[in-house]
């Protein structure tokens, strides 16, 4: 029997970890030549990334803690363990609130909550000039300069980034209360600040000219998140413990984990990242599921979506320079930079030759849970509803049942309302098809299959051809025509050709729908 083991998942305070004796992965060497190469710096991470529990080590650092630091890598690092007064703003605070005085209210309780710790009379005037007076005034009290971290900063704006007006408003509460940091850098000591996205027009970023941000910087691309040796050392008797429950060896589970939650890159030449909410948590709970997404999805990321016209169909694979994706947020042209930024597309590959990154799904949880999600969303779908056609689906398909497999697509289609996410409800024939052709693409994305689009060949492009894992599906979609139309349309212009030599039988399918029912009305497989 193994001891009971702690984990950290949904805890972020570092004190609590360290004194329960739960299992923290050790990021302090990190932590220690981040906190001598820089004073100001800035991470970007997707949520639920660990960017609290840094927040939350780097104020325990600062303020001497050593005692919650014996036997992690820091202790033999550090000489001099000074007791730095510290800011610490939690800004995920200021998130839905609904009404523009409260992100003001809020800033101040934070404020009174440090005026109280350090014992200083409460201040008054705007939240910025209240920062400023404290910051100094500290450095006056205590000989000591002011380390200030600043989690999570853009959470007020977030929920503001499609309302135009609104968000100018809150830009301005903010940015008042930013600005000081530059304002007070003769008063800091160290200064982080740690977020999903990039608002360039806060003085955080266009007036601190001396902000380090290592959010792309491979050498730092583990400060959050764990590399695959970090959880085959910490986690060796859980993985071994989900083999056995998953009744594999545990290389396939080291396989299984990885495909299910590593797969992220912070860098041109960044590790492999697992995400750890996922991680800990399939850990802690003994099974494999979507923790991420069931943590929340971020409203603004489909709404920005919907407002760009979004096509997920060239998700996959994307090859763009980084002024695609890591660009100031208010200056987006397109959902792209908040995809990335939020973690739903990592970067896959770097040509140096070109200067072009390759971006993607991370990994099958992020894959299946942004399509599930876009389903539930944009389609007026419950997850529930099509998380359990996707089973059904997907047990079809292995048992190599095709018709049950199209009858369950059939009763799915005809539950879904007419799609209203990036499409302008034309009446040309060629956007009808697209529509069916989106949703068979989403279909077979759920069930984590290598999907793709209007694939060019010799004699034409196929509508769709799907990898699984024992089969190649080759499939045409007709909206004014029939099923048989459709699969002598693969064979006349030879679509299965190139896929003969996978090695795996290649199932071609004439597919045709009904523009009245608007699903599935007739197939034909062969």
């Amino acid at each position: 029997m193994l001891p009971m083991r702690l984990y950290t998942a949904g805890i972020a305070d570092f004190e609590r970890i360290r004194q329960d004796g739960r299992i923290y992965i050790d990021k302090t060497d990190l932590i220690y030549k981040l906190t001598r190469e820089s004073q100001f710096v800035f991470l970007s991470r997707p949520r639920r990334f660990g960017k609290s529990l840094l927040c939350s080590t780097l104020k325990y650092y600062f303020e001497g803690r050593k005692d919650l630091f014996e036997g992690l890598a820091i202790a033999e690092l550090e000489k001099d363990w000074k007791q730095y007064p510290v800011l610490h703003f939690d800004m995920s605070a200021c998130k839905n609130k609904y009404e523009i005085g409260q992100i003001i209210e809020e800033l101040h309780s934070q404020l009174n909550y440090h005026e109280r710790k350090y014992k200083r009379q409460k201040s008054e005037g705007s939240p910025g000039t209240r920062f400023k007076e404290l910051v100094q005034g500290l450095h006056e009290d205590t000989g000591l300069k002011t380390v200030v971290i600043l989690d999570e900063y853009d959470a007020p704006l977030l929920d503001y980034l499609n309302k135009p007006d609104e968000l100018e408003q809150v830009r301005r509460i903010m940015q008042e209360f930013y600005q000081m940091v530059k304002v007070c850098d003769k008063d800091e000591q160290f200064v982080f600040i740690t977020g999903i996205t990039k608002f360039s027009q806060l003085s955080i970023f266009s007036t601190l000219n001396n902000l380090t941000n290592i959010s792309m910087d491979s050498s730092y691309a583990a400060l959050c998140g764990i590399t695959k040796d970090e959880m085959l050392t910490v986690f060796d008797p859980d993985i071994q413990l989900l083999a056995e429950r998953y009744h594999c060896s545990k290389d396939v589970m080291i396989d299984m984990l990885k495909q299910q939650y590593d797969g992220y890159h912070f860098g041109k030449d960044s590790k492999d990242i697992f995400n750890p909410y996922s991680l800990v948590n399939a850990f802690k709970m003994k099974d494999l599921d979507y923790y991420w997404f069931g943590s929340g999805t971020p409203t603004f990321l489909f709404e920005s979506m919907k407002r760009f016209d979004t096509n997920i169909l060239e998700l996959e694979q994307l090859q763009v320079p980084s002024t695609q994706f890591d660009v100031p947020t208010e200056g987006m042209t397109s959902a792209l930079p908040l995809l990335y930024q939020a973690g739903y597309l990592t970067i896959k590959g770097y040509d140096f030759d070109g200067d072009l990154y390759t971006l993607d799904f991370p990994n099958a949880e992020v894959k299946v849970g942004f399509m599930e999600n876009f389903l539930a969303r944009m389609m007026n779908l419950g997850n529930s509803n099509s998380r359990g056609f996707a089973g059904i689906f997907y047990v079809s398909l292995l048992r190599h049942d095709i018709e049950a497999a199209m009858k369950a697509m059939q009763s799915f289609f005809a539950s879904i309302p007419y799609l209203e996410f990036g499409a302008k409800e034309l009446d040309d024939i060629a956007r009808y098809e697209a529509y069916y052709e989106v949703l068979t693409y989403v279909v077979f994305s759920m069930i984590n299959c290598r999907t793709f689009t209007q694939v060019k060949v010799a004699r034409g492009r196929t509508d769709l051809v799907v990898f699984m894992r024992d089969a190649v599906y080759v499939m045409e979609l007709k909206m004014r025509g029939s099923a048989q139309e459709a699969l002598d349309q693969i064979n006349s212009k030879d679509y299965a050709i190139p896929y003969e030599a996978e090695g795996k039988p290649v199932v071609k399918i004439g597919m045709a729908f009904s523009r009245e029912t608007r699903t599935l009305s007739e197939w034909i497989v062969a």
